[in-house]
């Protein structure tokens, strides 16, 4: 049950890693993985968070990563605004 994933979270972060498990309330382990912090004046920044936990209720997206295309973005010359949380009401 491994494999490179992307996961959007409720706060509007992206966050990559391998999915090492889950739950039936989809919090989620992932191992080897890093945020991606977009700006619209610099490139993409990856903070490492190595071994981490997303709780279920803060998931928004997830998608499986295809590696071999996510290896050939330029993320240094990558600009886009941050994305917004989501607000439920």
């Amino acid at each position: 049950m491994s494999g490179t994933v992307s996961i959007i979270t409720a706060d509007g972060r992206n966050i990559v890693g391998t999915l090492k498990g889950f739950d039936q309330t989809i919090n989620l382990i992932l191992d080897d993985s890093h945020e991606r912090v977009y700006s619209s004046s610099q490139g993409v920044e990856q903070v490492v968070l190595g071994l981490y936990i997303i709780r279920g209720d803060n998931v928004a997206v997830i998608g499986e990563l295809d590696e071999e295309l996510d290896s050939r973005l330029d993320l240094h010359n990558i600009r886009a605004e941050p994305l917004n949380p989501i607000i439920n009401y």
